[in-house]
């Protein structure tokens, strides 16, 4: 195998070449503790205020809004118990959907099992929440709605400015947006909303890094303890080299989208209609209202971990579901919870680009599965 095609972007990354330079510079020279009152201690800070400042300035919100984490994970962990607590009411309940990422649901899930009532909504026919479903759902003791901006699956984008409008009207509610799977590629505004997560390896950055935007501090109660850091939200000694490497994924994948605008849509759709002729496939991205980077399509009959692995063996890299999900064997349970059969449930997978994903790389992508999938079909009838 000569090839390496690599589109599960939307699992991770390749860190850009100038992100690990950065990473390194900051590492070895400015390794001092933030914290630190001496000149290295100092410098490290400094590193560490500008990088704040930097992702403040994507996001168009203030730096001291801004936590460092250790990924999306971590901060839509923060949000979920955090705000639970910060409100100390005998009742709580949270809305969400049913198409949410393992660190929300699986968080949903623990809540649960202490007390908390969950909602969880289903998207309509074509993958997608409606305002008037979410409010329906809210309870007099509701405290948080948390709603994933791109659907890391399906690649369906909600409408969370109009959910934002529509909450505004609630002030005794919190809202939260994962936007791990939009930062750079779908754009988002931060009116309306309280708490907002994004990670640096889903847009070239390094694993480790992710950042929390919170409105107000006040309604978040800190989930460990044992340091000033992070406003006390987030105790413990920052990682300055990859708040600094983060930083500088964002801006300079920024940079890539102003320049070639378009890029993904344009290579999303060039693999549907090379795919769209294949006898037995179905497409489970919605046609309207998705991401321009995620194409899921099914091949009912075919599990999806035997396509996985069939189109690596040709140097195709893709997968079958979020990859904090993928080692469960199960079929997708954001498929099952978007009303999806479960032979689509189990036959799914998933091609995700960046903005170095070439045409090339979807040409030959589509030739191997022209040649691979009737293969496996043929194999199973």
């Amino acid at each position: 195998m000569e090839q390496m095609i690599y589109l599960d972007n939307s699992a991770t990354t390749r860190p850009y070449e100038e992100v690990l330079s950065l990473y390194t510079k900051i590492a070895r020279e400015y390794f001092g503790n933030p914290s630190s009152l001496h000149t290295l201690g100092m410098e490290a800070e400094r590193v560490l205020t500008h990088a704040r400042e930097r992702v403040a300035a994507y996001l168009l919100c203030q730096p001291d809004e801004l936590l460092f984490t250790s990924g999306g994970t971590e901060a839509n962990g923060l949000v979920i118990h955090g705000v639970v607590q910060a409100k100390q009411q005998e009742q709580a309940h949270i809305i969400a959907t049913t198409m949410e990422h393992a660190s929300v649901y699986e968080s949903l899930k623990q809540l649960e099992a202490t007390g908390v009532h969950v909602t969880y909504i289903a998207p309509n026919a074509d993958g997608h929440m409606t305002v008037e479903a979410i409010e329906q759902a809210i309870r007099p003791e509701t405290v948080l709605v948390t709603i994933g901006h791109v659907q890391g699956e399906l690649g369906s984008v909600q409408p969370i400015a109009k959910i934002g409008a529509m909450l505004a009207r609630y002030p005794t509610i919190r809202y939260h947006v994962d936007a791990v799977q939009s930062l750079t590629k779908v754009a988002f505004s931060l009116v309306n909303i309280d708490f907002l997560t994004i990670s640096a390896h889903k847009v070239h950055g390094l694993k480790g890094t992710g950042a929390l935007f919170v409105r107000n501090r006040k309604w978040l109660r800190a989930l460990y303890y044992g340091g000033s850091q992070e406003q006390r939200l987030r105790p413990g000694t920052e990682n300055v080299a990859g708040a600094a490497a983060f930083a500088k994924a964002i801006w300079q994948t920024e940079a890539r989208r102003r320049v070639e605008e378009g890029h993904l849509q344009m290579l999303q759709q060039m693999l549907w209609e090379g795919l769209e002729p294949i006898s037995g496939i179905v497409r489970n991205t919605p046609m309207t209202g998705a991401a321009p980077h995620i194409l899921n399509v099914s091949v009912p009959g075919i599990k999806a971990e035997v396509l996985v692995q069939a189109l690596g063996q040709e140097g195709i890299y893709v997968s079958t579901q979020s990859a904090c999900s993928t080692k469960t064997g199960k079929p997708s349970r954001v498929l099952l919870g978007a009303g999806f059969p479960l032979d689509r449930a189990n036959s799914a997978i998933r091609f995700s680009f960046s903005y170095e994903t070439t045409t090339e790389d979807i040409q030959t992508c589509i030739a191997v599965c022209k040649r691979v999938i009737p293969q496996l079909i043929e194999v199973i009838s």
